[in-house]
Parts: structure tokens; C-alpha cells; sequence
């Protein structure tokens, strides 16, 4: 099985652990086509980390419009399609934008089994080019894998009607995930640390943390890791409200040292909330706490309550009060915040890890070769 994947994620080295466990999987010969960097649209410039590179092919190749989420695309895709004659197609990219419609093409010409991936969970109507993009795409692909269920359901609104899976598109490596440290008992009026990683955004509804400070206990205290455009007004709201000497601002971290920031946590928070244009797609810091036995409390926004399962506390969505409630029942309940600790470490073990999401996207590879016996569609 010659399989080509397409993806700009895949610079990230953490990330490329997924494909190692695909390439161990039965009859798989897997090449990775990745540019030699991305340039987010965050300012910050994602080169082409070597990580996890066993038993796989890396063909770097130049990209056309990097940085462009709609209109990037590779100029030499087809000299190496021809060249390694794949029979699987992976498009690690929405079905809207340019790159997936290239590479799309360019399996159908040269008679390989191509599938596109979609985070997207709030249905929109897309002017031209891109309807065109999807439709022509919907048609055309074998498969396709979701991230999440909201995504599955935008599809079918949208009128594909083949076959998919709900896949998230990377695990978690749960020996770097994973607690050092051991949990010990708080005392009375120990501080108890209600940490959020990641970027410091509008959409992350990280003002709900520091008004809910003001309804828990004084030992309670915020810590934000990261930056972002939303630190000054969490500041201004946090003197305002006068719980500034509760709230503390950690630059980010290398992603090694994170399992080390959540391990320090009583609890990890991520309160997302919707927006017009967002809503939370999946929530990987949810997941990384579980893996380190710190319990997790997420909003209701998007894919969180089906990413933490049992395994958490849900809140309503923009609500400081319900998310103060969630915190106290941790605060007055140590037999509850333990069994949540295991129960988070479980569910990752269970569904989320590199070896179970490459099982599963080589099933679906499997099942797209078996179709051969089928006229396309």
C-alpha cells in the first residue's frame, strides 16, 4: 500500500509520531510531502522539525503562498506523485482550499485513491472560488476524516454524502505526557492553581477565569501560559476586580517543559466560547491534562464535553458562576478531583493515542482500496 500524505501540520516533529505508527502497520509504504516551513498567521515561523522520522519517507518540497491557508499549494506536487505512484492520497487539508483541489486532481489523473481532512464544525457558505473547491472535492474523494462530530454533521449539510470517519487528525504520546510528580493532598488554605496553556485569545473566554476568582476562595489563584493579544485587558480586569496578586502570566513554554507546567496544576481550565466565526474544534490541552493526571474542567463550547467525556467537568459556556461551581466541587471534594485525574489518564490511553488514530487511518485507507472492486463514484 503506497501511500502519499499531504500536510503542512506535519513541520511540527511532536506530530510526526502518527506517521512512524502508520508506517509500522501492515503492507504500508508511506511518503510524507511537508514544505520546509510554515508561516502562521500568528507571526511565528514553524520550520521543519526531524523528529520522528523512522521508517517513513520526508520529501521537503517548496510551497507556493506559504502562509496562505486558502491558496497554498506545492509547484513540483506532480513530479513526485509521479515518481512514488501512490495508491492512497492523503490530503491532510479542508476541502475548500486550493492545495487539496491540486492534489485531488492530481490523483484522479494518475488513478490513486485520494481522502481530504476538515476541522470545520460551523456551517458557512463559501463564495466562489471555494464552494466550487468543495463540491469539486465532495465528488472526487474516497474518504474523508473529520475531526470532531460537529464536523461530520457540517458535512453532511453541506452535501457530501461518501463514506467518513471521526478521527482527530493527531494522538498524544502519552510517555511525555504523563505525571512525575505525585499527586499529594492539598492542606487547608494550600494555594490551588487553576492553570490555562496555550495561545491568549478572545475565543479561549479566559475572562471568565479571573471573574470566577472573585467567587472561590482567596488561596485560589489563576496562571496563564502564553501570550497573546487578550494579557492587558485579563490585567486591567484583574485589578479591577481586585484579584491581581491571584493571577499570574507565564511566557510560553518549549512543548517539552508543558507536561511539567500541568503536573504543578490542581486543575486545567479551557473556557472556550463560541463566535461567529469559531467554535472550539477540539481542545488538545484538554487531552495532554488528562494524559498527565490533571483533572480538567472545559466549557460546553464545540467539541470539548465529547473530548473529555466522563473524565472531566463541563460548564456552561460564557457562564463565571457555573464555572466557579465546577472549581468548588474539586475544591470540596479531593475523592472527586483523583478519580477525574485517573479517569482523564484512561480516556487518553483509550482513544487518543498516535498508535490508536494511525490504526484507524490506515482502516480507512484499507477500506478505500477495497472499494477498487466498485466503480468510483
Amino acid at each position: 500500500m503506497r501511500v502519499l500524505m499531504i500536510s503542512k501540520s506535519l513541520v511540527v516533529g511532536t506530530q510526526q509520531r502518527k506517521l512512524e505508527e502508520i508506517a509500522k502497520l501492515p503492507n504500508v509504504e508511506l511518503t510524507l510531502v511537508t514544505p520546509p516551513y510554515w508561516q502562521g498567521d500568528d507571526g511565528r515561523k514553524w520550520v521543519l522539525e526531524r523528529l520522528y522520522t523512522s521508517g517513513y519517507r520526508i520529501i521537503e518540497t517548496p510551497m507556493k503562498f506559504n502562509g496562505n491557508f486558502h491558496f497554498h499549494y506545492y509547484p513540483q506536487l506532480e513530479h513526485i506523485m509521479r515518481e512514488v505512484c501512490p495508491e492512497v492520497v492523503h490530503i491532510d487539508e479542508e476541502p475548500y482550499d486550493l492545495v487539496t483541489l491540486l492534489s485531488m486532481r492530481l490523483a484522479q489523473k494518475y488513478n490513486a485513491r485520494a481522502l481530504f481532512f476538515t476541522w470545520q464544525n460551523l456551517y458557512r457558505n463559501y463564495p466562489p472560488p471555494f464552494r466550487q473547491m468543495e463540491i469539486y472535492n465532495y465528488k472526487h474523494t474516497m474518504a474523508a476524516i473529520v475531526g470532531n462530530q460537529d464536523a461530520a454533521t457540517v458535512l453532511k449539510r453541506k452535501g457530501y454524502k461518501g463514506p467518513m470517519q471521526v478521527i482527530p487528525q493527531f494522538g498524544f504520546d502519552t510517555e511525555i505526557y504523563k505525571r512525575n510528580m505525585p499527586r499529594v493532598p492539598r492542606q487547608p488554605n494550600d494555594p490551588f492553581t487553576i492553570g490555562f496553556i496555550g495561545r491568549v485569545k478572545k475565543e479561549k473566554g479566559l475572562p471568565l477565569i479571573v471573574e470566577a476568582l472573585t467567587m472561590l476562595p482567596d488561596y485560589c489563584r489563576a496562571v496563564f501560559v502564553g501570550s497573546g493579544p487578550l494579557q492587558s485587558t485579563l490585567t486591567k480586569q484583574a485589578v479591577r476586580l481586585g484579584v491581581a496578586d491571584r493571577v499570574i502570566f507565564k511566557s510560553g513554554v518549549p512543548s517539552y517543559q508543558v507536561p511539567r507546567e500541568m503536573e504543578q496544576w490542581d486543575v486545567h481550565v479551557l473556557p472556550s466560547i463560541t463566535c461567529s466565526n469559531w467554535m472550539e474544534q477540539f481542545g488538545r490541552t484538554l487531552a495532554e491534562s488528562m494524559s498527565c493526571e490533571t483533572p480538567v474542567i472545559g466549557s460546553s463550547s464545540g467539541e470539548i464535553p465529547n473530548v473529555i467525556g466522563d473524565a472531566g467537568l463541563i460548564f456552561k459556556e460564557g457562564d463565571a458562576r457555573d464555572l466557579s461551581n465546577s472549581i468548588q466541587k474539586l475544591l470540596t471534594n479531593p475523592t472527586l478531583s483523583s478519580e477525574l485525574a485517573k479517569r482523564g489518564r484512561q480516556r487518553v490511553l483509550d482513544n487518543y493515542t498516535h498508535q490508536q488514530i494511525a490504526q484507524r487511518t490506515y482502516e480507512v485507507y484499507v477500506s478505500m482500496l477495497e472499494s477498487l472492486k466498485s466503480p468510483r463514484p
